[in-house]
């Protein structure tokens, strides 16, 4: 494993928000000024394909990255935030409906995170007043 790849590999385990590659080579620039983020992307897409860190998408919002612990995540439909959360691993129950082997899931709940649902109800107060 390069330097880079280790001292991002560390950062993603290290954090406990979902970086995006951007914030992640904002980091990494900070202890290795010379890095370029061509470099974090290639390193990123490596540790990735080698299991080391999951990539977690969500539609129109850029890709970020998480530990590869096993856990799955909420994502709130109105400001793309994503949550942890830890459910009982649900293969086995899959895997009776699926008649492929099943190498692993990503489940993503969609909601409305508190701070949205906030919003949303101070803006309907706004116009009764």
């Amino acid at each position: 494993m390069t330097k880079y790849a280790q001292q991002i590999l560390n950062i993603v385990d290290s954090s406990s928000e979902h970086l995006t590659a951007e914030q992640i080579y904002l980091l990494l620039k900070e202890t290795s000024p010379k890095v370029v983020l061509a470099t974090v992307y290639n390193n990123l897409n490596q540790l990735y394909e080698q299991n080391l860190i999951r990539k977690v998408s969500v539609e129109g919002h850029p890709d970020r990255y998480d530990k590869a612990v096993k856990h799955d995540h909420m994502v709130c439909r109105k400001c793309g935030s994503l949550s942890d959360i830890y459910l009982s691993d649900l293969t086995s129950h899959l895997q009776l409906q699926i008649p492929e082997e099943i190498l692993s899931y990503d489940l993503k709940i969609e909601y409305i995170c508190p701070k949205c649902r906030n919003n949303v109800n101070k803006k309907n107060d706004d116009r009764r007043d």
